[in-house]
């Protein structure tokens, strides 16, 4: 690792009248050690060199601005640097700035940044603190449902950091906010087959939304109508009665043959998380009951290979066809679960979203 003279020489090579070569020569070293966890620990020491990469987003360089951006996404993925990022060097403000901007380069890999920094919730926070100012929320959602807002960029990482600031009761009193219509924007999403992250993103909203088993009713009425959303990517081209279909929702009824189920392990587990969700409240488990979701989780676990899948769909089975939890315990939401049992599944949360966005630059790469 480097020591305080060489950091300070590494910092001379990047001023403005530094020769273009020598600086894309020392970003390009800056971002190998930003590539592990030492180099970005180490760089975590040095908030000068931070606050002059951040400089050199706007840099005439696109090598050099791109090279920037990149030390940025590894040095976001690592929460020991948050602070730095946010607080101390203030990276926000210039990232939802350039963000708003339809024609910049970097789009892509601001999102990325964003989502690695809402990942935590401290971060998470603050970072919604600043989107309730100037920017707004709502813009986020505008440009994650306008595709083409920006040639340069697809933009596909916006949909997991809804789902990250969704955590936060705030942003989901936003996103369920009766005279805005948003979540019936993110809705068609569901089935998305250009991202993997997208898709996933989306999905990890309205799973998030459905934690706030005071919206169910509307969430299942006539104005959102969430439930074909989540039932459309599960079900299949089984064959049914008529009398099965009839039941069903109209969109799910008298599917074709070629009807595919969604391919990601980790969003179909999703979906049956969502749909657990909403069978927290009496009213809730009747709807489901009523909209013979039953049938549709039945041929979906025949089908089903993936264990940790099948579990949670077996899980969602006995409450459909089980008998109602006895008084006192009705809302299952406000059963108290244990510490230990939530940190770990805030974990697995995590690292289903980690997957989803590993699958994602894989296919990318391989494009």
């Amino acid at each position: 690792m480097l020591n305080e003279s060489e950091a300070a020489e590494l910092l001379s090579f990047l001023m403005p009248t530094t020769r273009p070569d020598v600086k894309g020569h020392t970003t390009g070293y800056i971002l190998g050690l930003s590539g592990n966890r030492d180099g970005c620990r180490f760089l975590r020491t040095k908030p000068n060199l931070i606050a002059t990469l951040l400089v050199l987003t706007s840099d005439g360089s696109i090598a050099i601005a791109k090279d920037c951006y990149h030390i940025f996404i590894n040095l976001s993925a690592d929460d020991t640097l948050h602070q730095v990022l946010v607080k101390d060097i203030g990276i926000v403000p210039t990232l939802l700035k350039n963000l708003k901007d339809p024609q910049y380069p970097f789009s892509d890999q601001i999102c990325t940044i964003l989502s690695n920094l809402t990942r935590h919730e401290k971060t998470c926070k603050t970072l919604f603190e600043f989107l309730q100012g100037e920017f707004g929320l709502a813009q986020l959602v505008d440009i994650l449902c306008m595709e083409g807002y920006n040639p340069h960029a697809k933009m596909h990482y916006l949909a997991p950091l809804l789902s990250n600031l969704t955590q936060l009761p705030d942003a989901r009193r936003f996103m369920m906010d009766k005279e805005r219509c948003v979540i019936q924007r993110l809705l068609p999403f569901t089935q998305y087959e250009a991202s993997v992250v997208r898709r996933g993103g989306v999905i990890g909203v309205l799973r998030n939304c459905c934690f706030d088993s005071a919206n169910h009713e509307w969430l299942l009425g006539d104005h959102v109508d969430i439930l074909p959303f989540l039932l459309l990517p599960l079900a299949g081209p089984e064959e049914l009665s008529e009398e099965d279909n009839e039941a069903l929702p109209v969109d799910l009824q008298y599917l074709p043959e070629d009807k595919t189920r969604e391919q990601d392990p980790d969003i179909r587990k999703m979906l049956v998380e969502t749909l657990m969700l909403l069978t927290a409240t009496k009213d809730g488990r009747r709807t489901l009951k009523d909209k013979n979701v039953y049938v549709i989780m039945r041929e979906f676990h025949r089908w089903e290979k993936e264990p940790k899948v099948g579990c949670a769909c077996e899980k969602l089975i006995q409450v459909l066809i089980g008998d109602e939890p006895e008084e006192g315990m009705e809302n299952l939401l406000e059963v108290n679960i244990p510490e230990d049992v939530e940190e770990k599944l805030k974990q697995a949360d995590l690292e289903e979203q980690q997957e989803l966005e590993r699958q994602e630059e894989e296919l990318t790469t391989s494009t």
